[in-house]
Formats: C-alpha cells, structure tokens, sequence
C-alpha cells in the first residue's frame, strides 16, 4: 500500500511538470529605476525587495519545478503588480504604505526569507532603507 501511494506521489509529480506554465521566466527590461538618494538604498532594496518588485528577478533553480514554479511566478507576477521598481515610469504605492509594509515585517514575507536568507534586514537595516526609499521617492511620485 506504501508502496503505491509513494509511486502515484511520484508519477502526479512527473505528470504535473508538463503544465506548460510558472517555468519559462522570462525578466521585461528595465525601463526606468526611481532616483534613488544613495547606492546604499538601492543595494538594500535589491537585496530585499527586487526578486518580486522589479524586472530583475533572480530564478532560483526550483522556480522551474511545479508546483513551486506556479506559486513562484504568482508571487512575482502580483509583487511586479504592486510595485516595480524597473517601470517607475508607471503609477507606484505610495511610500508611506512601502515604509508601513516594511516596518510592520510584512515585507519581505515570511515565506521568502528561509529561501533567502539575505532578504532579511537587520532593524538598522530596515531603518535605513525606510528612510532611504522616503527620501528616494517621495519626490519621484509627486
């Protein structure tokens, strides 16, 4: 009985990486990035917020195997909706709700940072990247 449920486990799982969907990523170009204040704000921003919020996503291997893939490009596709820092050409959330999201340890989500170990900011870090992306963007979005 093992035995079979172990191999339907394993056969739905081959079967279901013929979903032709979540597997050929494929990053848009960057059209125009905010003008960021410093280096240092545009690094923690990177390192924290541009795999879902922007056009340079870095696949990891496993966001081409279903069904990790489907959730994968879910989260990317609805983080690019959000916000995007690669088309700040484009109406953006407004930065109060950045540094809301941020200071209240809802952003980076929970469920990232194992996987990413180095989305995870410091309390300094956090500081200066809320105060980094103030005064970065307040001026872009008026």
């Amino acid at each position: 009985m093992v035995f079979r449920i172990l191999l339907g486990v394993v056969v739905a799982g081959g079967l279901i990486q013929l979903i032709p969907t979540g597997y050929r990523h494929t990053d848009p170009a960057v059209i125009q990035e905010p003008s960021w204040d410093n280096p240092r704000t545009r690094e923690l921003a990177k390192r924290a917020c541009f795999n879902c919020h922007s056009n340079e996503t870095v696949w990891p291997w496993y966001s081409g195997v279903a069904p990790v893939s489907w959730l994968t490009e879910r989260d990317v596709k609805g983080g690019r909706s959000h916000l995007n820092f690669s088309e700040w050409n484009k109406p953006q959330r407004p930065v109060h709700e950045l540094a809301d999201q941020i200071r209240a340890g809802r952003m980076p989500p929970w469920f990232y940072r194992p996987m990413h170990p180095e989305s995870k900011l410091t309390p300094e870090e956090k500081t200066a990247l809320i105060d980094g992306l103030q005064r970065s963007l307040d001026g872009d979005q008026k």
